[in-house]
C-alpha cells in the first residue's frame, strides 16, 4: 500500500463509469492507496474500490440503469430521489450484486466521503471508522440537489458534496499526503457554465430555508472552474497526477444508453493503461 498517497475521485453521477474503469485498472495492477477521498458518485465508486470489488460499479449501473427501481422518474415520484438509494444499499447490495461490507469496513485504507452541510454551505468530511454511518454519508454525498431528499448524517443535514467541494483534493494535502492521484470525469479544458436565471429561481424557491445552500449552488460553477485551474496548475508542477477522459464526455448524469456507459467504462480502462508508465514514475519519484 502506498501510505503516503491519496486517491481523489470527482463526482458526475453516471459519468463515474470512467472512474470505474480507472479503478478497475488499479485493482488489476494491485495498486492500493493510503486514502481514498470521494465526492458524490466518486464516493460510491470509491466504496467498491476499497472493498476490492472489481467491476461492481460497472455491473450495477449497466444492469440496473433502465430498471425503474433504481433510476428514473418513477423513483423520483415514489422515493423523492432520481436514484433509489434504498434499492442500491438494500436489495442490490444484499442480494443482486452483493457488496462486501466486511472487507470495506476492515480495510486499512482510509476512506472519506464529502457532503455539503445545507445549513452552512460548507464541505464536511465523513471518515470510515469515525462517521456514525459511513455508507449513509456516501449516500448523502451522492444526493443531488432538487433530485434527492436531504440526508441527516453525523448530526448534520447534508446533500451532494460536489456543491461545496467539487473535487476534494485540498483535504488530503492538508492531511499531509505527499502524493495525490486525482481522477476527473470531464476532459481537459472543461468548464461549467453559470447557473441560468430560471434555474437560480427554482433553487432559491426550493431551498429558501437554507440561504447558505442556495449561495453554494449558485456559485458552484465559479468555484468548480477555479478548482480545475488550480488542479491543472498543481499537475504541471508535479504536485499531483491527473487521470481524466481524453475526449469530451457525452454521457449525461442520468444516462440511459448502456452502450455509451460501457464505452465510457472502457475509456477509463484504456486511459489508465496509457498513463500507467507516467503514473508509476510520479508515484515512485
Amino acid at each position: 500500500m502506498r501510505q503516503n498517497t491519496a486517491l481523489v475521485l470527482e463526482g458526475g453521477s453516471l459519468r463515474c463509469m470512467f472512474t470505474a474503469g480507472v479503478l478497475d485498472a488499479f485493482l488489476d495492477w494491485k495498486e492500493s492507496f493510503g486514502c481514498v477521498a470521494g465526492v458524490s458518485a466518486g464516493s460510491l465508486s470509491g466504496i467498491n474500490f476499497v472493498a476490492g470489488q472489481r467491476g461492481r460499479t460497472e455491473r450495477v449501473n449497466v444492469r440496473f440503469v433502465n430498471d425503474d427501481r433504481y433510476l428514473g422518474m418513477k423513483s423520483l415520484l415514489r422515493h423523492r430521489s432520481i436514484f433509489n438509494f434504498d434499492f442500491l444499499f438494500g436489495e442490490i447490495s444484499d442480494e443482486l450484486e452483493p457488496f462486501n461490507r466486511e472487507t470495506f469496513l476492515n480495510s486499512p485504507t482510509r476512506y472519506v466521503a464529502f457532503t455539503t452541510d445545507i445549513q452552512t454551505g460548507e464541505s464536511v468530511a465523513h471518515e470510515k471508522g469515525v462517521s456514525e454511518d459511513i455508507l449513509l454519508a456516501a449516500r448523502a454525498s451522492s444526493s443531488m440537489p432538487l433530485l434527492a431528499p436531504i440526508v441527516r448524517v453525523d448530526g448534520r443535514l447534508c446533500l451532494d458534496g460536489g456543491m461545496a467541494m467539487p473535487v476534494p483534493y485540498r483535504w488530503p494535502m492538508e492531511q499531509g499526503y505527499e502524493k495525490l492521484v486525482v481522477v476527473l470525469t470531464q476532459a481537459e479544458g472543461y468548464r461549467k457554465k453559470p447557473v441560468t436565471g430560471t434555474m437560480a429561481r427554482v433553487i432559491a424557491r426550493r431551498y429558501r430555508r437554507y440561504p447558505a445552500l442556495v449561495e453554494s449552488l449558485l456559485t458552484r460553477p465559479e468555484r468548480y472552474n477555479a478548482q480545475r485551474e488550480e488542479i491543472e496548475s498543481l499537475a504541471r508542477e508535479g504536485k499531483l497526477f491527473i487521470i481524466r477522459p481524453d475526449r469530451p464526455v457525452t454521457v449525461s448524469r442520468v444516462e440511459k444508453d448502456v452502450g455509451k456507459l460501457l464505452s465510457l467504462y472502457r475509456e477509463g480502462l484504456r486511459v489508465a493503461a496509457s498513463q500507467r508508465g507516467a503514473l508509476m514514475e510520479y508515484l515512485n519519484a
